[in-house]
């Protein structure tokens, strides 16, 4: 039997890279999908997609600051496939990058919003459909920056991923005993547009144990993990999936 079979997943973020990855493995896996993301025609492709291979689709698109964005998200998993089951809250953006003295209050709190608050706003929306399914499970996707090392100039970056660490245990302390999971995922460089350029995907490979950088879908069978039974034992905690980045200096 396929992992996430007739479970229900949304994932936030999913038109490129890490989430539209999660998207399709979870669809492969058996979950009817709710994928959200703020450029509709490039979601519309990954839908498409998902809908090729036999997969079941529903698109919300909205950004995820604002808390009518999960409402309608949350509705439409319940409205269009009866429930809940699995939250991947993936979207992020790197923000300003800056020496700290230099960012500003704008800076700081669009950085913040996007990688951290808008994940507690999804959150708040998808554990009272999970509690109503008797359980589910959550993961967020946080990033080794702000965990097991600062980079220059991401300062707020590292900061608002950080918190993810924090927020899982919040949840998993008021949660975990009705059934909710909450993990956050943490990998090291990606092969997506948010890595830049091949010189800085170069560079960065050097960070790496492994000494390279990986590919979306080794994150999405990470995330796939998290979110599927056999992490049944699994909540609190922070994987790295870093190719060793946090390991080895």
């Amino acid at each position: 039997m396929r992992l996430l079979e007739n479970k229900v997943a949304v994932v936030t973020g999913a038109s490129s890279g890490i989430g539209r990855a999660i998207a399709r493995m979870f669809a492969e896996q058996g979950a009817a999908v709710v994928l959200n993301a703020r450029r509709q025609d490039r979601l519309e492709v990954v839908a498409d997609d998902i809908r090729r291979h036999g997969g079941r689709v529903h698109l919300v698109i909205g950004d995820v600051t604002d808390p009518a964005t999960h409402q309608r998200i949350v509705a439409g998993a319940v409205e269009q496939f009866g429930g809940l089951d699995v939250a991947i809250n993936n979207a992020g953006v790197v923000g300003a990058v800056k020496p700290l003295a230099e960012i500003t209050l704008d800076d700081w709190q669009n950085t913040l919003s996007v990688n951290l608050t808008a994940a507690w706003l999804g959150a708040r929306s998808q554990i009272p459909a999970m509690l109503a399914r008797g359980g589910g499970a959550l993961v967020f996707t946080s990033s080794f920056v702000g965990t097991s090392v600062g980079l220059p100039g991401m300062a707020a970056y590292g900061t608002a991923k950080a918190g993810l660490a924090g927020l899982v245990k919040g949840i998993t302390a008021d949660y975990a005993a009705q059934g909710i999971r909450a993990n956050a995922l943490l990998p090291g460089g990606v092969d997506t547009e948010m890595a830049g350029d091949q010189a800085q995907k170069d560079w960065a490979a050097g960070l790496h144990a492994m000494k390279r950088i990986a590919r979306p879908e080794e994150l999405a069978s990470a995330a796939l993990f998290l979110a599927s039974p056999l992490a049944s034992f699994v909540t609190g905690a922070a994987l790295f999936a870093d190719g060793g980045n946090a390991a080895v200096k």
